[in-house]
């Protein structure tokens, strides 16, 4: 973080500016209240000492019951709405993170692997829940309490508040010489975590390709070295944190008994009264608790602000620019000359592409593998952006559309579908609002010959390629968009059930523009133009 309150933080979100301001207050309160509670326990015990009846001391215990109430009020107030406020925080950054992560898109998304930002929208997002619960409300109690604290002192008996104004900076200084060594240990220490998410989520999504080419044990022993290194940062940042909180409770201890001994032996020499001395007493350890306090809490909120920096890194990526001129309905598109090189790539994907789709008519794309037919599925989905050229619709250069109200007109199916958990209806209607008679319909059309109700692991685990296919097609076929984009729509189908598939597509494709990407014969026989994208490295552009 860049200060003990991020101003990131503060801009993201409203609430945590209302909270910190409500934590000023309260602070302000508990600094009063902390005064005053010594001020009526130094009165009544010197009272009761020097003889005093209940009646002369009743009231100040009342009165101190009262101070006591208002604390745990206080307490209770300040725990109660740092729940609330992290967990709108949490979720507004969460919110945030998710769009943000969605309007990047898979090109510049590309840079972060799937598994650390699933790291920190998760675990990473709820570890901000001790920085807000205990630590920002620590803070203006520690700049609050032992300044109004030393006052009284000072005012009480000036020695010790000279012994308290000398001692109380010592604190906050090695508060930040442990802070900046344990800066970086943290910063690994979530790097860590975040390398062990992904490694995991890698895992867990090519666990039955790992398993079917006799690398599952090798992966395994990567994760377990991943796991051990975290386990590694994790103790050693605890080993920084209990010796920070050595070296703060030596400080205050060592501080605490300098004004005890001092105050002691003028009280026994009479310079001091013993009301004052009480006073003192009880007022010196209250000048360094909140600074300790706020030591031991900082250990406990270094992941949050770990997770946090990762977060705004993720948010401060810039978007893809564009228009805001209307989408329009997909009619005639048109590329001209568009090339494109992915970043980081040795050479571009695509080089010098040009091509006419018709509106309502089938357009194949073939060519040999890494040849850039996906990347023009890409670019007619807005996913992808050219390096050089123009993706036109009608005449309208989609660089000027937002890609969202873009999209609303494309139904796509990749070259290897995602499902989630869930029914398969639920998989067919996934994103939409549709009823059960037209999801029923779809699947008809795509040819799932699976229940409705049928539950589905984690990216169809429980389906054959073929299935999930069927299952993505029927999900296409249900949003009715004018655009409809497939990538090898008949792979993993046996020959029969590749005809019945390519049948009803062709029956719902009637009226619909239809960009297909294949290499099967069959499939070709739906199209009404078929473009050959060559290699960039065999040409400077493609040929029909």
């Amino acid at each position: 973080m860049a200060g003990p309150v991020d101003p990131r933080l503060l801009r993201e979100a409203r609430p945590a500016a209302a909270y910190l301001v409500l934590c000023v207050a309260v602070g302000l309160v508990t600094a009063v209240l902390v005064v005053l509670q010594a001020e009526l326990v130094a009165s009544a015990v010197a009272r009761a000492v020097h003889g005093a009846g209940p009646g002369q001391v009743g009231g100040a215990v009342l009165a101190l019951g009262a101070v006591l109430a208002a604390r745990a009020g206080l307490s209770w107030l300040t725990e109660s709405l740092a729940a609330r406020t992290s967990a709108a925080v949490r979720a507004r950054l969460r919110r945030r993170l998710l769009e943000h992560v969605l309007l990047l898109g898979p090109q510049r998304l590309a840079r972060h692997r799937a598994g650390e930002v699933t790291t920190l929208a998760t675990r990473g997002l709820d570890a901000l829940d001790p920085w807000f619960a205990r630590y920002l409300p620590q803070l203006p109690l520690a700049a609050l309490v032992p300044a109004l604290v030393g006052l009284r002192m000072l005012v009480a008996d000036p020695l010790s508040g000279l012994v308290v104004a000398v001692t109380v900076p010592l604190v906050p200084l090695f508060m930040v010489l442990v802070g900046l060594a344990t800066r970086e240990r943290t910063r690994r220490r979530w790097r860590a975590l975040e390398r062990l998410g992904g490694h995991f989520a890698d895992a867990l999504g090519g666990l039955a390709e790992l398993r079917a080419y006799g690398r599952s044990r090798g992966y395994a022993d990567a994760v377990r070295e991943v796991s051990e290194r975290h386990r590694r940062e994790t103790m050693g940042t605890l080993r920084v944190a209990f010796l920070s909180s050595l070296v703060l409770e030596l400080v205050a201890t060592l501080s605490v008994a300098l004004v005890a001994v001092s105050i002691g032996l003028r009280l026994v020499h009479g310079s001091v009264d013993l009301e004052t001395a009480l006073l003192v007493l009880l007022l010196a350890p209250e000048a360094y608790l909140p600074l300790r306090r706020v030591g031991e809490q900082y250990h406990a909120a270094a992941e949050g602000a770990a997770a946090l920096e990762s977060a705004f890194a993720v948010l401060g990526e810039p978007l893809p620019e564009h228009g805001d001129r209307p989408a329009p309905r997909p009619g005639r598109i048109e590329l001209q000359d568009v090339a494109v090189t992915y970043e980081g790539a040795d050479g571009p994907a695509l080089e010098g592409l040009s091509l006419v789709v018709e509106p309502g008519t089938v357009l194949g794309l073939v060519g040999p593998s890494g040849a850039g037919k996906s990347t023009v599925l890409g670019l007619l989905l807005a996913t992808v952006r050219p390096t050089r050229g123009r993706v036109l619709v009608d005449g309208t250069d989609l660089a000027d559309v937002p890609p969202d109200a873009w999209r609303r007109h494309v139904a796509w199916v990749p070259q290897r579908p995602r499902l989630v958990a869930g029914t398969v209806a639920e998989n067919v209607a996934l994103g939409t609002t549709a009823a059960a008679a037209e999801v029923a319909a779809a699947a008809s059309a795509a040819q799932v010959d699976l229940p409705l109700d049928l539950v589905v692991g984690e990216r169809g685990a429980t389906l054959s390629a073929g299935q999930r296919r069927r299952v993505a097609l029927a999900r296409a076929l249900l949003r009715d968009a004018p655009l409809l984009l497939l990538d090898e729509p008949s792979e993993d189908l046996d020959d029969a059930t590749e005809a019945q598939v390519l049948a009803a597509l062709a029956a719902q494709a009637g009226g619909r523009t239809v960009v297909l990407v294949t290499h099967r014969r069959a499939a070709l026989d739906l199209c009404d133009a078929v473009e050959v994208v060559v290699p960039p490295l065999a040409t400077a552009g493609s040929a029909r």
